[in-house]
C-alpha cells in the first residue's frame, strides 16, 4: 500500500486527529507520522474545528463519539467549512445504517474499532486519492472553462469584426453617412453613461449604435443618394430600413438582444408614431430611446444629399428639446441637455460633401 513516508519535511501534509481518548490519539498520530503526515490534534469536535481554522490540513481522521460536539456535526461542520478536507471516521459501533450516514453526509470513509494500522492506511490512502481526483477534476473544469471563455471572446471579436465590415460596407453605399454610425455609437454612449447605465448594457448600446443603419444595405441606391428630397414612396422605401436590418441581424445578435432593439426601433417615437412598430413611451426599448435620439442629433448637424448642415450642436440639442414627449423621450433628452452643458456630449468631425466627394 502506498504511503506518503518520501514526502520532505517542508512537504508535509497535516493531518487532524479526533479523538477524546488521548492514548487511542497517539496511536494514530505515531501511525500518520510514520507515513509523512505532521499531525496535530483535538479532543472533540469543537477543538478540532479551532484546529482547522489553524492549520491548513488534508485529512480528518474523526472518532464518532465524542463530548461537547460528535463526530456527525463536525462532519457536517467540515464539509461546509472545509470542503476540500478528506474525512475519515473512526468507531466502535458496527452498524451499517451508521456507516452509511457518515458516507452520505460527506466522509470519504469508514474504519470500525479494533482496527488493523494496515486498514488505517489503506482506508486513508483511498481517501487521500478520492480528495486527489476531485481537485484534479475540479481543476480542470475551470481550466477547461477559462478557455471556453477565451474562444466564445474570440468568436465575439470575429463576430464584431464581421459585423463593422458590414457597417462599412454601408458607408461605401451611402457616402453621405460615412462616419454616421460611430457618431450615434458615441453620442448614444454618452446620453446611456448620464442615465447611469453601464456595463453589459452599456457595451450593447455601444454596438447597436454601429449597426443601426445596417438594413439601408437592402435600400436602392438611387434613394440614398439622391440629391433631392424624397417622394413619399421613396421615403417609405427608405423607413424599410429598421425592419431589414433587424431580419438580417437577427440570427446574429441573439446574445445582445438590447442591440437588436436599437436596430428595430430606433425610428419609433415616444408619441407612438414612429416605425415599425407604433411603440409609444416606455414601451420602447429605453436603448432605443437613446439611441432614436443620438441619431436626430447626427443627423441634423450632418451633410446629407439634399442638403448642408448648418445646424450647430446647441441648435441641434434646443430643437431635440422642442420635440421631447412627442419624437423623444424627455429624460433621454434630459441627460443629453445635461451632457451638452457639461461639455461631455461634443460634435465629433464629421466629412464635408466635398470630401465626400472626393473620395466617391
Amino acid at each position: 500500500m502506498p504511503t506518503l513516508s518520501a514526502v520532505s519535511e517542508s512537504e508535509q501534509p497535516i493531518c487532524l486527529i479526533v479523538d477524546d481518548e488521548p492514548r487511542l490519539r497517539q496511536v494514530m498520530v505515531h501511525l500518520m507520522r510514520g507515513d509523512g503526515f505532521q499531525c496535530v490534534e483535538a479532543g472533540n469536535g469543537i477543538e478540532a474545528l479551532e484546529q482547522l481554522q489553524k492549520h491548513a490540513a488534508i485529512l480528518v481522521l474523526s472518532d464518532l463519539r465524542m463530548p461537547k460536539m460528535d463526530g456527525f456535526a463536525l462532519l457536517r461542520e467540515i464539509r461546509s467549512l472545509h470542503p476540500d478536507v478528506a474525512v475519515v471516521m473512526i468507531t466502535a459501533v458496527a452498524d451499517v445504517e451508521i456507516a452509511v450516514n457518515c458516507l452520505a453526509i460527506g466522509a470519504a470513509d469508514y474504519v470500525i474499532k479494533p482496527y488493523q494500522l494496515e486498514d488505517v492506511r489503506a482506508r486513508v490512502a483511498q481517501a487521500l486519492e478520492k480528495r486527489r481526483m476531485v481537485l484534479e477534476l475540479r481543476a480542470y473544469r475551470e481550466s477547461l472553462e477559462e478557455r471556453v471563455q477565451a474562444q466564445a471572446r474570440r468568436l465575439e471579436e470575429l463576430f464584431l469584426a464581421s459585423v463593422q465590415s458590414l457597417a462599412e460596407a454601408l458607408e461605401l453605399k451611402d457616402p453621405y453617412t460615412r462616419g454616421h454610425s460611430v457618431r450615434v455609437s458615441h453620442y448614444s454612449t454618452v446620453i446611456a453613461q448620464g442615465m447611469g447605465l453601464g456595463g453589459e448594457m452599456l457595451r450593447q448600446i455601444e454596438l447597436g449604435g454601429h449597426v443601426h443603419d445596417i438594413g439601408k444595405i437592402g435600400v436602392r441606391e438611387t434613394v440614398l443618394n439622391k440629391p433631392d428630397r424624397l417622394t413619399a414612396e421613396e421615403y417609405e422605401h427608405i423607413m424599410t430600413h429598421p425592419m431589414l436590418g433587424w431580419r438580417i441581424l437577427a440570427p446574429l445578435l441573439g446574445d445582445t438582444p438590447h442591440a437588436l432593439n436599437i436596430v428595430r426601433s430606433h425610428h419609433e417615437r415616444y408619441d407612438g408614431r414612429g416605425i415599425p412598430d407604433g411603440l409609444a413611451g416606455t414601451t420602447i426599448p429605453l436603448e432605443a430611446r437613446i439611441a432614436a435620439a443620438a441619431d436626430a442629433l447626427d443627423a441634423m448637424t450632418s451633410d446629407r444629399p439634399y442638403r448642408p448642415s448648418e445646424m450647430t450642436l446647441d441648435m441641434a440639442v434646443d430643437e431635440i428639446k422642442r420635440c421631447s414627449t412627442t419624437q423623444f423621450d424627455p429624460e433621454v433628452v434630459e441627460a443629453l441637455v445635461v451632457a451638452a452643458d457639461r461639455g461631455e456630449l461634443t460634435l465629433l468631425p464629421r466629412a464635408s460633401r466635398m470630401q465626400v466627394a472626393a473620395r466617391v
